[in-house]
């Protein structure tokens, strides 16, 4: 197995209902990067969330990864930061990290999109979609997970083939509440999901993501 990377200082900010924090602690856990993790209450109005995150998170949110002297935000952005510094998980040439983006700026603008409104409107504050909304992004979840079953239906173990990247991570980071708002995840996405959780490291989100140590 390979050794834990140890970069200087890095902490991540995040939440146990943030399928964006979600995200970038799976790229830490399955990359072996040691690194603290302090828990945010999203729920109370930015003024009141604590230093230095409250100082750091350029747009009141979280994840925040804090490494060294720098901080970053945006969950896509930052899993490129990973994957590029640490040369795994989609970083190790530049041919990988091209397709790594693709799925990232797809993932983004449809399935990243779509299904953490529905869970919202679903679980949270189905009050805050006018009416016609929750039916919308619905039927745009519908056609987001119909793409990624087509894409995985030639049997590769992970989005861009054999080895996992952060495309995997960011793709996955919601799905795992998928069945808690009652959405249908197909045969062959739901085989994929399986071989990420087989990996050393992962736990369903609200305790991978727990404020506990």
């Amino acid at each position: 197995m390979t050794p834990p990377l140890t970069p200087t200082g890095i902490t991540l900010y995040g939440n146990r209902e943030s399928g964006h924090s979600n995200k970038v602690r799976l790229a830490l856990v399955f990359g072996q990067v040691e690194h603290d993790y302090v828990h945010i209450d999203i729920f109370v109005p930015p003024e009141q969330r604590p230093e230095p995150f409250r100082s750091l998170a350029r747009f009141n949110e979280v994840p925040l990864l804090v490494w060294g002297a720098e901080s970053f935000v945006q969950s896509n952005a930052i899993l490129c930061l990973l994957a590029e510094r640490l040369q795994r998980l989609g970083g190790e040439s530049p041919q990988r990290m091209a397709r790594v983006r693709e799925w990232l700026f797809w993932e983004a603008n449809r399935l990243g999109l779509s299904l953490p409104h529905v869970r919202f409107a679903r679980q949270f504050a189905p009050q805050e979609y006018p009416g016609g909304t929750p039916e919308w992004l619905l039927a745009r979840y519908q056609r987001d997970i119909a793409r990624l079953e087509a894409e995985l239906s030639d049997g590769r173990a992970f989005i861009l083939d054999e080895q996992l990247s952060v495309a995997d991570c960011a793709l996955c980071g919601y799905l795992f509440w998928a069945d808690d708002v009652r959405l249908d995840v197909p045969p062959h996405v739901r085989a994929w999901l399986r071989r990420i959780q087989q990996l050393p490291g992962w736990q369903p989100p609200r305790e991978l993501l727990s404020a506990a140590p």
